[in-house]
């Protein structure tokens, strides 16, 4: 178990969190695009000031500590989510799956778009985590690097698997094995963010692309190519251009990835590193091709028959955010039961055709096809079994080897 210690961020790691807020995955609302940013400084100053302000370490405390569950005589559960990130009505007021799963069970979900980003949000709940005291929440969603960082300091509850029949039949097998929580004892995946390569037909002008090489290397996309400023989409991409698996690289492996985009940059190969912000410049042709997100590429593709996507052969990265039940919640039964719903073919069915990203949930085609067919056939959002074979993700990192892999981005990227 990880000792919790309260020392500051390195300045490579606010760097980080400060390139994330200005045009990363945190930039723009999830429905618009992808994540909403709110208080910058908060998330980096106010994080540094609360790791300096004496919160005790969490000590050797094992996973799943928990207050006695109230979830028979409480029906309620308490669920904090990303903005823009579950159906809605044509209200803007209601939320139609949570409501069908309050009136089949009677157990009534506060819903609170109250996390902004993974870096800020931790900063909300660490001093009561760290002294062993309910958050108030049932339910957190947090991205993988997070999930993996609560699940090894001991603050989040070991999942009841009696509790969870349809997610433990129904997860896909793109999720069910993360290397930081083996076989999803401690959390289940809320969304999957996958990232490809995008392209703008007319812009491209009839120059293939297949792979990352031939946005690398073909001189005639010279200074309109695009790559992500978030290290593990980019260089995830890179390594698998390269034939290394992003889930088992050596630091050699890094360097040598980072060394081969180097290379692309000194020539002018590449236009910019960009977060969100890529999306204009594609769609107007100003970038021919580019490091995407396929929640941007399913919006994009509404507006403009030229944007299009290509999965190499070498593979794509795929992330997720995913639901934990954080120590000391009260209603743990109550949100085991909520965790296992959104697994059920006709709530995630729904929830996929509002939102748009890669569902985790094997199982929903037709359910899907019944609310939008163009979203049932879209692999982006659906991914079939060669798709699905085809994805990888960025194995964990220590504390040291992202402070040394981060600050080697920050000089690629200009950052």
């Amino acid at each position: 178990m990880e000792q919790y210690e309260p020392d500051r961020l390195s300045p490579v790691q606010q760097a980080a969190i400060r390139r994330s807020f200005r045009n990363g995955r945190a930039a723009l609302s999830r429905r618009s695009l992808l994540r909403a940013s709110a208080g910058g400084a908060l998330a980096v100053g106010g994080l540094g000031a609360l790791s300096a302000c004496g919160i005790p370490p969490a000590g050797n405390t094992e996973g799943g500590v928990s207050a006695e569950d109230h979830s028979a005589q409480e029906k309620s559960v308490n669920f904090s989510n990303w903005t823009e990130y579950m159906d809605i009505d044509d209200s803007g007021r209601r939320h139609p799956t949570l409501e069908a799963f309050t009136k089949r069970t009677g157990i009534k979900v506060k819903y609170t778009e109250d996390i902004n980003d993974n870096t800020e949000f931790f900063g909300k709940i660490k001093p009561q985590l760290a002294a062993r005291q309910d958050t108030g929440r049932d339910i957190i969603v947090l991205t993988d690097w997070l999930a993996a960082r609560l699940i090894r300091l001991g603050w989040v509850q070991k999942l009841d698997a009696s509790n969870l029949p349809h997610a433990f039949a129904n997860v896909a097998s793109s999720y069910r094995t993360p290397d930081w929580d083996p076989g999803r004892a401690y959390s289940y995946p809320w969304q999957g963010i996958a990232t490809v390569i995008a392209y703008n037909k007319k812009a491209l002008d009839g120059v293939e692309v297949r792979t990352l090489s031939d946005l690398l290397d073909n001189p005639k996309l010279k200074g309109r190519v695009g790559l992500l400023t978030e290290m593990r989409d980019t260089m995830g991409m890179a390594l698998l251009d390269m034939d290394k698996d992003p889930r088992s690289f050596s630091a050699d492996d890094y360097d040598a990835a980072l060394a081969r985009l180097q290379k692309s940059v000194d020539k002018g190969q590449i236009r910019r590193f960009t977060g969100n912000d890529y999306t204009s410049d594609l769609t107007k042709g100003d970038l021919a091709a580019c490091v995407a997100w396929a929640g941007d590429v399913v919006q994009l593709q509404a507006d403009n028959p030229d944007i299009g996507f290509v999965i190499p052969d070498s593979g794509y990265m795929l992330s997720s955010d995913n639901m934990l039940i954080p120590n000391k919640a009260r209603h743990k039964t109550n949100a085991e039961r909520l965790i296992d719903y959104y697994f059920e073919p006709q709530p995630a069915a729904q929830l996929a055709a509002y939102i748009n990203f890669v569902c985790p949930v094997d199982g929903v085609k037709e359910e899907l096809a019944k609310l939008d067919e163009d979203a049932a056939n879209n692999p982006l959002i659906l991914p079939d079994k060669a798709m699905q074979a085809k994805s990888r993700a960025f194995r964990s990192l220590s504390s040291e080897e992202e402070t040394a892999f981060e600050g080697k981005f920050a000089k690629l990227t200009g950052a």
